[in-house]
């Protein structure tokens, strides 16, 4: 492979390796994130069908419930459309790899006896 077209192809692995990394970063904020939700769904979840006050009920149900529920289904949808990008962008740094690795292989020449 011609030395420029290895120092770009390598110089665009460097750029969506980076991108990968920031990807990543937000990735690991949101997983958190929607830990924290998954319990404050759960637990709201639990006092809700533990509750048999009707009045009560709803006032849990607008105030913690809904909302828990609602960022709860938000994130779980974000941290697809991550994993989505992740491997998207994964796939760029490893058909790089492959491009350059298959050029750079060596050919051996086969030595001709007479």
């Amino acid at each position: 492979m011609e030395q420029h077209v290895k120092k770009s192809l390598d110089e665009w692995k460097a750029e969506i390796e980076e991108i990968l990394k920031e990807i990543d970063a937000e990735y690991e904020e949101v997983k958190n994130e929607l830990k924290v939700y998954t319990y404050k769904f759960n637990i709201t979840k639990q006092v809700v069908q533990s509750t048999v006050n009707p009045d009560l009920n709803r006032k849990i149900r607008e105030l913690y419930h809904q909302p828990f529920e609602e960022r709860f289904n938000d994130l779980k949808e974000y941290i697809k459309e991550l994993e989505e990008k992740k491997r998207v962008f994964q796939m760029f740094t490893d058909k790089i790899d492959k491009v350059t690795e298959k050029e750079d292989a060596p050919h051996f020449a086969i030595a001709q006896t007479e």
